[in-house]
């Protein structure tokens, strides 16, 4: 993904930055501890969709 559009994304739930995870193709809400997917190019930024992150992914 382009930085100039993870620029313009924020959490959905908490409206907080999000970071790109280009290895896992996810965008991680840490505030809201949730991986947003990333298919074919397209976050898909619903929460039914994200899974939860782990206190360890979140401590790296």
């Amino acid at each position: 993904m382009e930085q100039k559009y993870l620029d313009l994304l924020v959490c959905p739930l908490t409206k907080k930055p999000l970071q790109y995870h280009a290895d896992k193709q996810e965008l991680w809400s840490r505030s809201a501890k949730l991986a947003f997917p990333v298919r074919d190019g397209i976050p898909v930024m619903l929460e039914n969709e994200a899974r939860q992150l782990s206190d360890l992914e979140l401590d790296a």
